[in-house]
């Protein structure tokens, strides 16, 4: 299948530009293996029960999954609600991966998320997500355009992230009031979006990277609108870890629960005027 032409003339990258830079093909044998173990507990605890009561899927309805990795949604919202879902990610490893336990009802693509829209017929699916992947996207406006293009009308599009509050790239981190016996959280920096490397896993090679884009709140709130979405639930997801032992575990817990670890968001596509 050859890859679609940039339709837009907006973007001055193309899109194997974007993926050069974004595409997570670099780590996509490490990311399979992360996501298939327990180390994924995130995702397979909070992040898709969560995603999954905001999407609220209706059997015999089409949904589309953005940057879907090896599709671990894709199959666990075929599997559990028996419809018909469609995953893009831009990686060609993770995109092998996801079509060798693909179900009947799932179909993937290889495509870079801010340029899918002619896989697939406009205004064809009930519903889309984007799952921890926003973040490791450079231009946010263009997947919001192009999920516009791709939703019918109402549909609704859930967004999950790192908490873009709380979780800044390389500009954050936990802390300990000695004085106070507290646990906090450090901010260094919100309001100015920017870019940091991302060493994606720890003890590999130090020069394969991802890259994660930090924008504050309003940026996605914004964006969203601009395209023809409007916010109706926002929800903040804390940790479920917890410290059974030591002289900070109370406060290790407390802080936990205080400060979200992932924001969701979810929009619907507004009928046209």
């Amino acid at each position: 299948m050859t890859k679609p032409k940039n339709q837009s003339p907006k973007r001055k990258r193309t899109p194997s530009d974007v993926k050069s830079r974004t595409s997570w093909e670099p780590v996509a044998d490490w990311y399979a293996r992360y996501i298939d173990s327990q180390a994924s507990a995130y995702q397979r605890e909070i992040i898709f029960p969560g995603a999954l009561r905001l999407l609220e899927p209706k059997a015999d309805k089409r949904y589309l999954d953005i940057a879907c990795g090896q599709g671990a949604f894709t199959h666990f919202i075929a599997v559990k609600n028996h419809v018909q879902v469609t995953g893009i990610d831009a990686s060609e490893s993770l995109i092998r991966e996801a079509k060798k336990r693909a179900l009947r009802t799932e179909t993937f693509f290889v495509t870079d998320a801010a340029h899918f829209s002619s896989y697939v017929p406009r205004e064809s699916f009930d519903g889309a997500v984007c799952l921890m992947a926003i973040q490791n996207i450079e231009h946010i406006g263009a997947v919001f355009h192009e999920a516009s293009l791709v939703l019918k009308k109402d549909a609704t599009f859930v967004l999950v992230m790192n908490h873009p509050c709380f979780r800044q790239p390389s500009q954050s981190g936990w802390g300990w009031d000695e004085k106070r016996k507290l646990q906090y959280r450090r901010v260094d920096r919100y309001l100015s979006a920017y870019d940091a490397p991302i060493l994606a896993h720890p003890g590999s090679d130090r020069s394969i990277k991802t890259v994660s884009f930090h924008r504050p709140l309003g940026a996605y709130v914004n964006s969203l609108s601009r395209n023809g979405f409007t916010i109706d639930a926002l929800e903040e997801w804390t940790s479920n870890k917890k410290s059974d032992s030591g002289p900070r575990a109370k406060a290790e817990n407390f802080a936990r629960q205080e400060i979200p670890l992932f924001l969701a968001l979810r929009a619907r596509k507004q009928n046209k005027e």
